[in-house]
C-alpha cells in the first residue's frame, strides 16, 4: 500500500468520525482478505457502510468539512452499491462503498462468487453453518455452490 502507516492512520480516523455518527463501518476489499489469509496487493483502504442512499451525499459533506480531499459516486440505476466516496490525499485512497439499501445485489459480480471461493478454500476450519446463518441474515443466496467448488478445489 502507498505510505502504509499514514494510509491506515487516514482510514482510522475516517472509521471514527463514521462510527461516532453512528455509522457501522467495516473494512472490505484486500485488507479484508489478507485477514482471512488471502492476501493480494493493494494500494487502498475499502471501507463499507451501510446507510440509506439520500444520506451518502451528506456523508460526502461532512467529510470535506473534517478537511477530507473528497469525490462522491452516486449510484445510478445499474449501480448493485449505493454509492462510493473516495477520499484522497498525499497519503493514498480510502474508498468508502456504500451497500445502502443494496446490500444482496452487491455481490452478484463473477469477482465476488471467485473471493468466497478462494476464502473457504483457505480457511478449511471456518464454521460453514456460520457463514450459511450470515448468509440467510442478509438475504444472500447461491452460497451452497461456492462451498461445494472450495470445497472440491
Amino acid at each position: 500500500m502507498a505510505h502504509e502507516p499514514d494510509l491506515l492512520e487516514a482510514a482510522e480516523r475516517i472509521a471514527e468520525m463514521l462510527s461516532e455518527q453512528g455509522i457501522g463501518v467495516i473494512v472490505i476489499g484486500e485488507a479484508a482478505l489478507a485477514a482471512h489469509r488471502y492476501v493480494r496487493y493493494t494500494e487502498d483502504i475499502d471501507l463499507g457502510v451501510n446507510i440509506a442512499v439520500r444520506d451518502f451525499a451528506f456523508l460526502a459533506d461532512r467529510l470535506r468539512t473534517a478537511g477530507f480531499d473528497v469525490a462522491l459516486r452516486e449510484p445510478d440505476g445499474q449501480d448493485p452499491l449505493g454509492g462510493v466516496i473516495d477520499v484522497s490525499g498525499p497519503v493514498g485512497l480510502v474508498q468508502i462503498v456504500n451497500f445502502g439499501e443494496r446490500f444482496p445485489a452487491a455481490i452478484e459480480s463473477g469477482l465476488s462468487k471467485v473471493d468466497i471461493v478462494e476464502l473457504l478454500r483457505r480457511n478449511p476450519a471456518a464454521d460453514r453453518d456460520h457463514i450459511r446463518g450470515m448468509c440467510r441474515q442478509y438475504r444472500l443466496r447461491g452460497l451452497e455452490p461456492l462451498i461445494r467448488e472450495a470445497d472440491n478445489l
